[in-house]
């Protein structure tokens, strides 16, 4: 082992980044050190946005290097596997890295694999996604070509990174089929594999008013299993008879099932369901008290959010710093999760809540009213908060 590190941080996406900023803000006599490949870094909630056409998706990338925070070491390698015992973190091209304190912050994995014939027909003859780079203007492509016939949007089984935003796209089509005139040929099929439509009581009653007015067919307990493009049918099996259902598509925008990185499954940092298996007011791990962990890889029981993120930072930060001085952790994450639910062009729902599910609200008004203004801060305040606050340890 040639590298030593007081502070190791595997993942170079919202969370990593967010941690490296605070400690060299905080901090900067330790030495710190972000293991990421990607030389990309993508503003990834504005990608509702670009698949409904109001953004170009070349205004969420920006350049990796410019987020690192100086005097930060970028090792621009992929994380393998976790020795918590001798803290060492095995990379692919430069060798074990080690690490007084280890951050794991890797993000979500997308296992596209685990829907039969999807890899193949992604791109192509309407099946689209919001959920990649390449992919995300073919969503609107294949919207604004949209003739009439069935419109599908899916949701899984499994956790998934910003699990508002299917739901979004799924407004935004009936908003622009609307506006195009074609939505009275049209049925718009929300295929959810969860029992209903949000997870917070609070705004699940407005949202159900959304579906209702905009005439959505929801499908409930619909988990999709495999697309046959050549019939264009989706194959969905219902969650709670067993059985198959299929649904016939024109467009069929597909969210991915989604679990923890393989090499996080496989390591010893991981939890029976697979993730990062830490306290979850701490972000301590349960069983290596210098090993922490947040964002989308973690087990905590919150939506995978930026917002989240956000909030988790700075406990984190103050956490591990706690230790590094050899005192407890004594800062405390609550939970809070955020989920701007844009139900329309230029009207959203901002939903925020706890670990409880309890309105954790940022603003003086109902937010379970659809408001321009709501639209505003997502579309246009939070990309900048993103890039010049969280990535720079200032927000």
């Amino acid at each position: 082992m040639s590298q030593r590190y007081d502070v190791l941080i595997v993942g170079g996406g919202t969370g990593g980044l967010s941690v490296a900023a605070r400690l060299r803000n905080e901090k900067p006599a330790l030495s710190v050190a972000l293991i990421e490949p990607s030389e990309k870094h993508y503003y990834q909630p504005l990608w509702t946005l670009v698949g409904a056409g109001v953004f170009e998706k070349e205004v969420t990338e920006r350049s990796e290097a410019d987020y690192v925070p100086a005097g930060v070491t970028w090792i621009r390698d992929r994380a393998l596997a976790f020795d918590p015992e001798k803290k060492t973190v095995r990379t692919a091209a430069s060798g074990d890295v080690g690490y007084a304190q280890l951050v794991v912050a890797p993000g979500i994995q997308l296992d596209w694999s685990k829907v039969e014939g999807l890899e193949g027909a992604l791109g192509r003859d309407g099946v689209c996604s919001n959920y990649r780079y390449d992919l995300v203007d073919t969503t609107w492509r294949f919207l604004k070509d949209f003739a009439g016939g069935n419109a599908v949007f899916t949701f899984p089984s499994t956790p998934v990174k910003c699990a508002g935003a299917p739901q979004k796209i799924l407004y935004l089509a009936d908003d622009h089929l609307r506006r195009r005139g074609v939505r009275g040929r049209s049925e718009v099929i929300w295929a959810s594999a969860s029992p209903g439509i949000f997870g917070v009581a609070h705004y699940a009653a407005p949202l159900r008013k959304v579906i209702e007015r905009k005439g959505i067919d929801t499908r409930y307990r619909h988990d999709l299993v495999a697309v046959r493009p050549a019939s264009r049918e989706a194959v969905f099996r219902h969650m709670d008879e067993g059985t198959e259902r299929v649904i016939r598509y024109d467009l069929l925008h597909v969210t991915p099932p989604q679990s923890a990185p393989d090499f996080i499954k496989q390591s010893p940092l991981a939890s029976n369901a697979g993730w990062v298996d830490v306290h979850k007011h701490t972000l301590q791990h349960v069983k290596y008290p210098d090993v922490w962990a947040l964002g989308d890889a973690s087990s905590l029981p919150t939506s995978r959010t930026g917002a989240a993120i956000r909030k988790q930072a700075p406990v984190l930060v103050a956490n591990l710093l706690a230790r590094v001085a050899g005192g407890d952790p004594t800062a405390s994450y609550d939970g809070y999760a955020s989920c701007p639910l844009v139900t329309g062009y230029g009207t959203l729902i901002l939903a925020e809540f706890d670990y409880d599910g309890r309105p954790v609200e940022s603003f003086p008004f109902d937010q379970t009213v659809e408001r321009y203004s709501m639209y505003a801060l997502k579309a246009y305040a939070l990309p900048e908060l993103y890039w010049n606050g969280m990535l720079r340890g200032r927000a």
